[in-house]
């Protein structure tokens, strides 16, 4: 409420303070000037103008009671705002920001560091109240573990399953001594979050992860693979059984046998129900995907709305027609295969292998299904226009479109208007395959910026007839971001310099002969396979190919959450990477280096890496939170995996090292030794879901030895080990008294 103390006065000091008002000149002479020159405008005035001339009148009028008298109205005003305050802050919906902190100190909350959780201390405080009333359930237990995280999680209390005599007057009806061998829901689940078998006591203990059975103990399982969607892109043919006419297919693009995953069906907030084996991504099983298909249309993970669904011809195929089976063996050999009648289709989730038995002419068969990774790397269904450098869409060049036959051409025609606007994208839509039929040549104008990006939520996947050459003039930039690109059937490496001789490659001169003088390299949110393509088991085809090959000095490369190859580098060029996996397939392989294949290449800058092979620098002008996980062959005759030629200049911090690294000064590094800390990898081959995933068990050099106290490497950014400290200090405060929890990987 406002309150004017100066209409409280009486009439004879009002009329005395106007009086002194008129007498003497209150505004400034160029406050005068500014009065005159507003009055002389000719109505209506606009709304600062006359804001300002209002503002101007009523100082020029104002005496000096009147205007002490608004100064300690003012101080009269905040206080009684203050007080009619002090109920609303007494809520925490309510209540003013200063008193968040207070309110949480009042309740016991504990500030976390809050990599998942919502960032907004007002709703974290608030939901603690309310986590308050329910504390102590195992719901509560799971709800904070999905929210704090971000990954999946189920909460268990161990003292459930086992197998002892049950006090008469609380008694587990369905805790069985012997499990129902009738039922294939209890093996399926024995050793997984799901496991309603009974055990026998384990006195060990569950904080350190070596016990679960015993009366106190509560699992917190996480599932800490992400599920990533491909969305009706077309099944990768695989060899055909012999003497049978039934087609067969991978699901995986790459053509490699490779397990499904289903997404996490949401369980709603708050949680009311515990988890079950849909509500986190995890791997299909066969049992599962048969029972859930003869549900038909009302199916859980099959359908266009669930995590698997096959198209003939763009139409969804019939779930009575899908026959799930293990298709298991070699290629030209899988088991089960013909079909029995009347089944057409048959999937085998845990292979990523389908078969299509057509009554009639074949048609066109595509999929839609998950794919499980570690992260948000190396292109896939997450959002990425973030980092898209061309926005406006009159610039924007779509692909496939009627006027272009081929990708080529798109950006042929995209090349052509760059001299217009300095800045143009050329942006590919859907998950399908596009297969190259002749190599990839860009040539840029000065100053131009070319973007051949995927469309935001898809990653497409190139199949190459032949390397993609970059050239360019001065200060353009080339940028490739969201596909998958991979060596197709007919291309093989040839010796350098001869071409192909990587899957990008920026030549030292360009078709005339003048020197390329590209400025930049961009990779964003790609995979170039290492070893060019892969086997069906994922071995690499061509596991000593370079990825990317640098032969123009000068030129700048940068990647951003990449998978690539190895990478040779001019000794002028500069190589920056974050967030990346360069693998050379092999710890005794060349990662990095220069031209000839073992001098040191370009400087290099990597911050949140993981690279596997061996690495030669002419400079380290940064590296940090990287694992070099690197070995000298037999007969080797290099100094070590890690070498970088200058040594004054640059800084090596908080990374893993092979043994007798050559570099630069270093703080805080672990460098391997017999019996030291060193890098547990769940895979090191491209193409397994754990691909370059540290094991929880790795030593906390490793996996708590980064800057920022999480884990060093290409997973860095994931912050792993913060979601697991934020968990532990939530957990702690919702605990029951007497009981204990660990926390449990469960992919």
């Amino acid at each position: 409420m406002s309150l004017d103390l100066f209409q409280l006065l009486p009439a004879v000091y009002k009329i005395r303070d106007a009086e002194l008002a008129a007498a003497k000149p209150l505004l400034t002479p160029a406050e005068a000037a500014e009065q005159a020159s507003l009055r002389a405008l000719t109505p209506p005035l606009s709304a600062d103008d006359q804001a300002r001339l209002d503002e101007l009148e009523a100082k020029a009028s104002r005496g000096p009671l009147e205007s002490l008298l608004r100064v300690i109205g003012e101080q009269i005003e905040a206080v009684s705002y203050d007080l009619d305050r002090l109920y609303d802050d007494q809520f925490i919906e309510t209540c003013a920001p200063w008193v968040i902190p207070y309110i949480g100190d009042l309740i016991g909350y504990q500030s976390i560091a809050g990599v998942a959780a919502v960032d907004d201390p007002r709703a974290e405080v608030a939901n603690t109240i309310a986590m308050r009333r329910r504390k102590g359930t195992i719901l509560v237990l799971e709800e904070l573990a999905r929210d704090v995280t971000g990954w999946g999680a189920h909460a268990v209390e161990f003292f459930q399953t086992l197998g002892d005599t049950q006090y008469l007057n609380h008694i587990r009806a369905r805790n069985f001594y012997a499990p129902d061998l009738r039922d294939w829901r209890v093996g399926a689940h024995v050793g997984t979050a799901f496991d309603r078998a009974s055990h026998r006591v384990d006195v060990r203990r569950i904080g350190p992860r070596r016990g679960r059975y015993n009366i106190q103990n509560i699992g917190v399982f996480l599932w800490t693979l992400g599920a990533y969607g491909v969305s009706r892109a077309s099944l990768a043919a695989a060899p055909a059984n012999a003497g049978s006419s039934a087609l067969s297919f991978r699901f995986h693009p790459l053509g490699i046998d490779a397990p499904l995953f289903h997404r996490a069906i949401s369980q709603g907030d708050p949680i009311e129900a515990a988890a079950t084996p849909a509500n986190v991504p995890d791997r299909l099983k066969r049992r599962v995907l048969c029972e859930d298909l003869k549900t038909g249309v009302g199916a859980e993970f099959y359908g266009e709305t669930g995590s698997l669904v096959l198209y003939l011809n763009g139409e969804p195929v019939d779930p009575y027609q899908i026959r799930v089976a293990n298709l298991s063996g070699a290629d030209s050999a899988w088991a089960n295969v013909p079909l029995p009648a009347p089944f057409e289709f048959a999937v085998d989730p845990e292979l990523g292998r389908c078969v299509h038995q057509p009554a009639g002419a074949a048609g066109a068969l595509t999929a839609s299904c998950f794919l499980g990774f570690n992260a948000a790397m190396g292109g896939g269904d997450y959002a990425r226009s973030g980092d898209f450098a061309v926005t406006d869409p009159a610039w924007i060049v779509p692909f496939p479109d009627p006027r272009f036959a081929t990708l080529a051409d798109a950006l042929a025609f995209a090349e052509g208007l760059l001299p217009e606007h300095g800045s143009v994208a050329v942006e590919v839509l859907g998950d399908g395959a596009l297969a190259l039929a002749a190599p990839l040549s860009v040539s840029l104008s000065a100053g131009a910026t070319l973007e051949l990006r995927a469309a935001d939520g898809s990653r497409p996947t190139l199949w190459l007839d032949g390397e993609i050459a970059v050239v360019g003039a001065e200060l353009s930039t080339f940028i490739l971001n969201g596909f998958l690109i991979v060596a197709g059937p007919a291309m093989a490496p040839a010796a350098f310099p001869a071409s192909p001789a990587a899957l990008v490659r920026v030549p030292a001169l360009d078709a005339s002969g003048a020197f390329n003088v590209l400025g930049a390299l961009q990779f964003v949110d790609c995979t170039l396979t290492p070893g060019w393509s892969l086997q069906p088991d994922a071995t690499p085809v061509h596991p000593q190919a370079p990825g990317v090959i640098v032969e123009a000095p000068g030129v700048s490369v940068t990647g951003r959450r990449v998978i690539l190859g190895a990478i040779a580098a001019h000794p002028l060029a500069t190589v920056n990477l974050a967030d990346c996996i360069v693998d050379a397939t092999d710890r005794t392989g060349v990662a990095y280096c220069g031209l000839d294949g073992a001098s040191g290449g370009g400087a290099l800058t990597a911050e949140g890496c993981t690279i596997v092979g061996k690495l030669h620098a002419s400079l380290i002008t940064l590296a940090s939170d990287c694992i070099f996980w690197s070995a000298l062959a037999k007969g080797d005759s290099a100094v070590s995996g890690l070498v970088a030629d200058r040594r004054q200049e640059g800084c090596v911090r908080f990374s893993f090292l092979p043994v007798g690294a050559v570099t630069p000064r270093r703080f805080e590094c672990v460098e391997l030794a017999l019996a030291s800390a060193q890098p547990l990898f769940f895979s090191l081959r491209y193409g397994h879901p754990d691909y370059a995933k540290l094991i929880a068990s790795t030593p906390d050099a490793i996996r708590r030895g980064a800057s920022d106290g999480g884990e060093m490497g290409a997973f860095h950014f994931v912050q792993a080990v913060q979601r697991e400290t934020d968990l532990a200090i939530r957990l702690t405060e919702y605990l029951p008294v007497g009981m204990e929890f660990g926390l449990i990987h469960q992919t």
